[in-house]
């Protein structure tokens, strides 16, 4: 027979069983075998709810292969932790030697990670002028440290290094700049320009004396190169109002100023106008010089004496100059109008005085 009926026609009993353990019942011989046969129905039934020995099988064998799999796993997240770590670990250590190599000179160990800085600083800059700004500062970052190895009494192969990176931020610095001038225009850029190499080649001037032998052409050749800076900044200043400003070729300096005649072209933002005289407005009064009643050239004095003219100790008396007398002032007659009548009335009340009007 089914479970389910089994069990639908057993439930009944099963209170009974129930009754039977605990005491409350006593079993007589039918009843306690049929009690006994209903425990082996309810084993039976769980032994049948039971997986098979095949299923038992492969329930075992899919937690033993989990189980195998668990350590790489455990071990793949513990590398990639410890990579994190080493990574954080550099990335720290790294900016800890950034830091110390800020003050590092040409020769010193960490003088290649202060430059390696420096480019990293280039690559995040991308405006072009920005960029140009940066190569002309770490030029004259250089010159510094230059003074500090004249200081120190460095090696010559810390020279050389020293003036090498120069040069190459100076050209950089330079052809960069003198790209936007000629793009954009720009006097005053090159005006910045010229009186920052003029002031970099004073520099390496004083060093040359300090320096040793075997560097002084190096420091010659660098004081050079600021020379042909100056002049470049110059020629192409004057071409910056011309229709053909560069020759369209380049060089380490940048673009090269064109040569030859010069036509004027009035857009340009740096050509110079004339400037605009203003005439005064015709409302203005115009002083007028005062006129003199006697010219220069006369010797006689004209003003009248302020006292009496003392005569000569001797020789011939002067001529007595008639002074003018007091000048008469004509008044223009007045003229009087004669006051109107009076006019009397008698008294209107007897005892008052007249009235008199006027």
């Amino acid at each position: 027979m089914g479970v389910p009926g089994w069990f639908a026609r057993e439930r009944a009993d099963g209170d009974r069983f129930a009754d039977l353990v605990d005491g409350t019942e006593s079993p007589d011989d039918d009843e306690f075998a049929h009690e006994l046969a209903l425990v082996g129905g309810l084993r039976e039934l769980g032994a049948g709810g039971a997986p098979d020995a095949e299923t038992r099988q492969r329930i075992r064998d899919e937690i033993a292969g989990r189980l195998a799999e668990a350590p790489p796993k455990r071990r793949g997240h513990a590398v990639a932790n410890l990579a994190a770590a080493a990574v954080a670990l550099i990335l720290a250590l790294g900016g800890i030697t950034l830091l110390l190599s800020k003050d590092a000179l040409p020769g010193d160990p960490l003088y290649g990670i202060k430059r390696a800085g420096e480019s990293a600083s280039l690559g995040l800059t991308f405006d072009e002028q920005d960029k140009a700004k940066k190569h002309l500062e770490f030029a004259a970052n250089r010159v510094g440290e230059l003074d500090e190895l004249t200081r120190q009494g460095a090696p010559t192969a810390a020279y050389f290094t020293g003036l090498a990176d120069f040069e190459t931020d100076l050209r950089a610095g330079v052809s960069q700049l003198t790209a936007l001038v000629t793009d954009q225009g720009g006097q005053a850029r090159l005006a910045e320009l010229r009186s920052w190499a003029r002031q970099q080649s004073d520099r390496l001037g004083l060093q040359i004396d300090y320096a040793p032998a075997e560097a002084r052409d190096k420091f010659d050749s660098a004081r050079v190169l600021l020379e042909r800076v100056q002049a470049r900044t110059t020629d192409l200043g004057s071409r910056l109002v011309c229709y053909t400003i560069t020759t369209g070729s380049s060089d380490e300096l940048g673009a090269v100023p064109a040569a030859g005649d010069c036509v004027r072209n009035p857009d340009s933002p740096d050509a110079v106008l004339p400037p605009v005289t203003s005439s005064p407005p015709s409302s203005a009064p115009s002083a007028t010089p005062t006129q003199t009643s006697v010219p220069p050239s006369s010797g006689v004095d004209t003003a009248a004496p302020t006292g009496p003219l003392a005569p000569p100790s001797g020789g011939t008396p002067p001529p007595v100059v008639a002074t003018p007398g007091p000048t008469t002032r004509t008044v223009p007659p007045t003229t009087t109008t004669s006051p109107p009548p009076l006019i009397s009335i008698p008294p209107l009340i007897p005892g008052l005085p007249p009235i008199i009007i006027g």
